[in-house]
């Protein structure tokens, strides 16, 4: 197990919400060596007291129920030094004297400033195998930027020993959908174009932009969201069953989906995508400002689309992906439809009306599975069958320890467990997609539709948004 991190980006949000307390929960758990070291490198001018000063209270908030010896134990392994991240010899300087161990570099910082960072890295022997590299996303903004930092940092150290960051892949939810997949003979036997209707992949956020606009000006939520989270989502659940758990075998299948993923054609921009920006409104009855990028910012903070897959399983299934700043509750789910029985018997009601089955596996704020199935309410009284929908709520036990998403990934990175990480070819192939919906946009100039914040989104997202959305979108606008 790797002892040594240098975590960049140390006085950033990400690392003092996430990354620091995560390191605490695992050294208090037991999880982390005897002679663990963290040296944490951000541009402020700070020492190492005053980074202390800092990051105490942070710590404290975030993990309330943390003694203040676990504490004072996590605050006496790190150590500050200010870098410039532009500079690789700065970088050299900062690193080189700890480098005879085993070191993980985890680079929170922005994507522009990663090459000339593991040039410093390299330069102060912090790549020189066995060490590893830790990148958050995303890895550039397209796929000519992306290539750029692959092929510039694959020429300083091997591809087995980078550990690219998608956090939604160590959320408990989200591993557990292939549990759910592959370990049930009741979905798997039913997932494919046979029985399944359609799919809907919702990440909803009810925060803004706030905090964040240097950085999602230039993004928007295609980038920021689709391009990792959903696109991470959408694989797991249309990958084939992997021949075993081994990381790279479960890498290969999502490789596959995404390059079966059909490009988005100009002519089909404006029937199978929409994308938004929120303008002023309300939100839990607290008035909200419109999001207002600078002069020639194209961000769109909502995006619906439909992605098709080209493959025999897939063939003909929609699958609808949302995401969206803003809107009423924040909320992660995937929605999995059935086509209906292929004979209908009952008269109330009738086929058309019928509610399909429908499988819903709800990932946050609370881990839930719903499955919907038809339930008859027939009795003596009655000469006809009549159904009603039945919902099975199989909710997640209460009371379980549920590790936060980089907790389990800073075990694995140093444990060299690769199966919750992003390959390289995955970076690529993704981007491929994300680049050809782009270039649909722009050759279409698909217009920019306003929405109000606390709304479900512009007007026509009502064709990409799970069904019980969709019709408190359309209520709400009546």
């Amino acid at each position: 197990m790797h002892d040594t991190l240098f975590l960049f980006g140390a006085t950033g949000d990400l690392a003092q919400r996430y990354l620091f307390p995560s390191l605490l929960r695992l050294l208090g758990d037991g999880l982390l060596p005897e002679d663990f070291r963290v040296r944490a490198l951000a541009l402020s001018p700070h020492d190492t007291a005053k980074f202390h000063d800092i990051l105490r209270p942070r710590l404290e908030q975030a993990v309330p129920h943390a003694s203040q010896d676990d504490i004072d134990s996590l605050l006496a392994r790190i150590d500050y030094r200010s870098v410039d991240l532009r500079n690789p010899e700065s970088v050299a300087e900062a690193v080189k004297d700890l480098a005879h161990r085993k070191c993980v570099s985890n680079l929170s910082i922005p994507p522009g400033l990663y090459i000339s960072t593991c040039e410093g890295l390299a330069l102060g022997g912090a790549l020189a195998a066995p060490n590893r590299l830790m990148l958050e996303k995303p890895i550039g903004s397209d796929s000519a930027s992306a290539a750029e930092i692959l092929r510039s940092i694959g020429k300083l150290i091997d591809e087995d020993r980078v550990f690219r960051i998608d956090h939604y892949l160590g959320k408990a939810a989200v591993q557990n959908l292939m549990a759910l997949r592959f370990g049930n003979t009741l979905l798997e036997a039913v997932w494919n174009r046979n029985y399944i209707e359609s799919v809907h992949i919702l990440v909803a956020e009810s925060d803004g932009v706030d905090g964040r606009d240097s950085y999602y000006s230039r993004s928007g939520a295609m980038r920021d969201m689709v391009q990792s989270h959903i696109l991470q989502l959408l694989c797991l659940v249309a990958m084939e069953p992997p021949a075993s758990l081994e990381a790279d075998r479960i890498r290969d299948e999502k490789v596959k989906v995404l390059r079966a993923l059909r490009p988005l054609s100009a002519r089909h921009a404006a029937k199978d995508s929409v994308r938004g920006r929120y303008t002023a409104g309300t939100i839990n009855d607290q008035p909200v400002q419109a999001y207002q990028p600078p002069e020639g910012s194209e961000a769109e903070t909502f995006v619906g689309v439909t992605a098709h897959i080209d493959n025999w399983r897939w063939e003909g299934v929609p699958f609808h992906l949302v995401t969206g700043k803003r809107l009423p509750e924040r909320t992660t789910r995937i929605e999995v439809n059935l086509k209906p029985v292929t004979h209908w018997v009952f008269e109330r009601p009738d086929r058309k009306n019928a509610t399909p089955n429908r499988i819903t596996f709800q990932l946050q704020p609370q881990e839930n599975i719903q499955l919907g199935l038809m339930s008859s309410l027939a009795g003596p009284e009655w000469g006809a069958l009549e159904l009603q929908p039945l919902s099975l709520e199989l909710s997640v036990p209460t009371g379980l320890h549920r590790r936060i998403a980089y907790e389990r990934l800073f075990l694995d990175a140093f444990n060299g467990n690769h199966a919750l990480f992003v390959r390289d070819d995955e970076v690529r192939a993704a981007w491929a997609w994300i680049d050809s919906v782009a270039d649909a946009w722009k050759a279409a100039d698909l217009p920019m539709e306003p929405y109000a914040a606390g709304s479900w989104g512009p007007a026509q997202a009502l064709d990409f948004l799970p069904e019980d959305m969709a019709a408190k979108s359309a209520e709400a606008a009546q």
